[in-house]
């Protein structure tokens, strides 16, 4: 189980040179409730594409049970 995991380390994306994320650290493990909140244009959205796959960083790695 402790291999079970969603992290972010450094994690930034920009849009048109516009920065969405800024070097975001996030760990996110099972058997615990987390929430992503904030306002308009924050970055959530974003966030999620990143950890879909959808899109890639610009910088930093987003891992999955331990592997990039």
């Amino acid at each position: 189980m402790a291999d079970r995991y969603v992290e972010l380390k450094s994690v930034s994306k920009s849009y048109g040179g516009v920065p969405a994320l800024t070097a975001v650290d996030f760990r996110c493990e099972p058997g615990r409730v987390h929430a992503i909140l904030g306002e308009n244009g924050a970055g959530k959205s974003t966030l999620m594409k990143l950890l879909a796959g959808v899109i890639q960083p610009d910088a930093g790695t987003i891992s999955i049970g331990g592997q990039t």
